[in-house]
């Protein structure tokens, strides 16, 4: 399968969990937070730094499976998550971040990822989307998407979990 992009997905030289977000895309994320100097930073996908090592200020924190530091077994204070999770592990990468109970939770996802039972999982743990931004990364398959949830904010948008049919015309 390949894409209008010229490159062909079963050609990545590149596990299917590990894409290093572009420096520009991971700035443009973490641009998208307000913050106050005393927020504690999150990054719990650091691999090379492209969030980690642009976060404003020195109250950051990071784990990293490649340095045996388990995102699962984190449980340290944080104000806010910022990173690229790994898209096969999406639903209990969103359980755990809201088990941490940050006031903000940024992701770059897939647009595919970004489904209305995962847009609701949050609304039901009190946090609303407040931001989408939506971007192609080269060589990642399909549009991706900055979606930033906040604690105690309302959704921007709206959705629906209804399944539509055709109706028939009497």
């Amino acid at each position: 399968m390949s894409s209008k992009t010229g490159h062909k997905i079963k050609q990545r030289n590149t596990a299917n969990d590990v894409f290093i977000t572009p420096l520009k895309l991971a700035k443009k994320a973490i641009d998208m937070v307000e913050y106050k100097e005393t927020d504690v930073w999150f990054d719990p996908f650091k691999n090379n730094g492209s969030y980690y090592n642009q976060f404003p200020n020195d109250n950051k924190v990071y784990t990293e499976i490649l340095e045996n530091k388990d995102f699962f077994e984190f449980n340290e204070k944080c104000d806010i998550i910022c990173s690229n999770p790994p898209y096969s592990l999406m639903d209990a990468v969103i359980k755990k971040s809201i088990e941490l109970q940050p006031h903000t939770i940024n992701f770059l996802i897939g647009i595919g990822n970004l489904t209305a039972r995962r847009i609701e999982f949050f609304e039901k743990a009190g946090y609303g989307m407040t931001k989408l931004h939506m971007c192609k990364v080269y060589k990642w398959y399909g549009m991706s998407v900055l979606v930033q949830f906040e604690k105690g904010k309302d959704n921007v948008i709206t959705y629906d979990r209804e399944v539509w049919r055709e109706e028939e015309v009497a």
